[in-house]
């Protein structure tokens, strides 16, 4: 008969405990935004980097990188080039999905939903938070499209600082993407590959979650 020590059953009495304080609350964007303030502190680089899933016309799929900007208090904010691929796939299908990997907190987000575009005001807000260079970038790069050289890039971020001046205003094809959440699954590590997984559906006219406890 295989016996467990009474010590190994406190230690995963222990562990259960801490792991259910990682998921306390009941909304999971709340508890999304409680994860980024922690990966801040322990991440080396770029916590609020996600990677970004879409389709085009054919339903191929595409995916990037790209920085989560803000969590409200229903949905996750990112900023990009509105002409790019990225966003025209977006706007088409009106719908993107994403995903958060901490290495060092070993969790994990992943989101799907529907998409609108931030408010102008927003937008410009959060535009003359970027560094003065980034703005440049901004307004020099036609993303996504083919580029012949790394002069031209070049000879046009220089053409946008002398246009431009020295207070840049937000081009009107650059903006915000506000993913509204269908559907959240919030992930953390657990020993033996025994992880723990919780799927988090709303109901659009009530407004409120419901979740679910998932199979490893």
């Amino acid at each position: 008969m295989f016996n467990v020590s009474p010590r190994a059953v406190l230690n995963y009495n222990k562990k259960e405990k801490k792991m259910s304080d990682i998921f306390k609350g009941s909304d999971p964007i709340a508890i999304s935004k409680r994860w980024l303030k922690e990966a801040e502190k322990t991440e080396l680089t770029d916590a609020n980097a996600m990677a970004v899933a879409s389709v085009d016309e054919q339903g191929m799929p595409n995916v990037r990188m790209v920085l989560l900007k803000e969590i409200d208090e229903t949905g996750f904010i990112f900023y990009t080039n509105y002409h790019s691929v990225k966003a025209t796939e977006i706007i088409n299908s009106g719908k993107v999905a994403f995903v958060i990997h901490w290495k060092s907190l070993r969790r994990q987000i992943r989101v799907r939903g529907v998409v609108e575009k931030t408010s102008n005001d927003q937008a410009d807000k959060y535009f003359e938070t970027r560094s003065l260079n980034s703005r440049y970038g901004a307004i020099a790069s036609d993303q996504s499209k083919p580029l012949s050289s790394r002069d031209e890039l070049t000879k046009r971020f220089y053409a946008a600082v002398k246009e431009a001046g020295s207070n840049p205003m937000r081009p009107k094809h650059w903006g915000g993407f506000k993913i509204n959440p269908t559907e959240i699954e919030l992930w953390a590590d657990g020993e033996d590959r025994l992880h723990n997984r919780f799927r988090y559906t709303i109901e659009p006219t009530k407004h409120e979650w419901s979740s679910q406890r998932l199979f490893p």
